[in-house]
């Protein structure tokens, strides 16, 4: 899929270069960046990892799912998104994210054509990369309902890469429309990290094999390192947004700490039950 075009060259767009971030301030710099679109600040396309690796909830997400003791215990952070579907594990070497932030006007209001239009520039990095990635055109039943990668495949939003074993899923992505602005998001797996992936969960019988015949890695299909994978993917991003280098300012990164603080980070938020 070519995205080279720049579909969104005629608006003010930045990209910010691959940074790493807790799981709370990731998400925190998400909703600045949708205020500042929203404000009429430039659009953000960012791509980012987690420092330390960090399990990401879904919004609606059971906090009893999580072995609270074993993210403890290794180091793992955990946060919840704003967006729904099960748990991520974001292996900070494993794990390549990315957001596209643009005012909500801007998107159709479908959306599954909002997610053909913002992955875009995500099938043409797997393009770039020589990963034959796809969207899911079939569903597969899921195995282990609290983790997003061993939920069933959705075709809107999860890319796979198919095979003897099945789509294995390689990237899912999910959206947050407010009333201002769309927050989209996702993971793509260089790596994978089944052992950790499935240890962050408090419950399940899925063992490593089972894994891994679910989910597939960029390092599986290419020798391309990681910081060259990073590379393709931002330039894949700026290349279809057309957008310039660009920096958070130092006010937006005095709020994001603040949200960060107390909502992100706190618990609150994360270990909140779902209504």
């Amino acid at each position: 899929m070519d995205a080279s075009a720049g579909a969104y060259a005629d608006r003010e767009w930045r990209l910010i270069r691959e940074e790493s971030w807790s799981g709370p301030m990731n998400m925190a710099l998400d909703e600045i960046a949708a205020e500042t679109a929203a404000a009429g600040g430039p659009r953000t396309v960012r791509v980012y990892h987690w420092e330390p690796s960090t399990l990401s909830l879904g919004y609606h997400q059971d906090p009893d799912t999580v072995d609270w003791n074993y993210c403890e215990r290794e180091g793992i952070g955990v946060t919840r998104r704003q967006t729904g579907g099960g748990g991520i594990y974001h292996d900070t070497d494993g794990d390549i994210s990315y957001t596209i932030v643009a005012p909500d006007e801007e998107l159709p209001g479908d959306l599954v054509a909002s997610y053909r239009q913002l992955c875009a520039p995500i099938m043409d990095a797997f393009d770039r990369l020589g990963v034959p990635a796809q969207f899911a055109e079939s569903g597969r039943p899921a195995v282990h309902q609290p983790a997003c990668y061993l939920r069933g495949l959705h075709p809107a939003h999860d890319v796979v890469v198919s095979g003897e074993r099945g789509p294995r899923k390689v990237s899912g992505n999910a959206q947050h429309r407010r009333t201002d602005a769309v927050v989209q998001h996702g993971s793509l797996t260089y790596s994978v990290r089944p052992d950790r992936h499935l240890s962050v969960f408090a419950e399940g019988d899925v063992d490593i094999g089972t894994f891994r015949d679910r989910v597939t890695g960029i390092d599986e299909h290419t020798e391309t390192s990681r910081e060259d994978a990073v590379d393709t993917v931002e330039a894949a991003l700026g290349a279809w947004a057309d957008a310039d280098p660009g920096a958070w300012t130092d006010d937006e990164l005095s709020r994001a700490r603040e949200r960060a603080e107390e909502k992100y980070g706190s618990v609150e938020w994360t270990r909140r039950r779902p209504r």
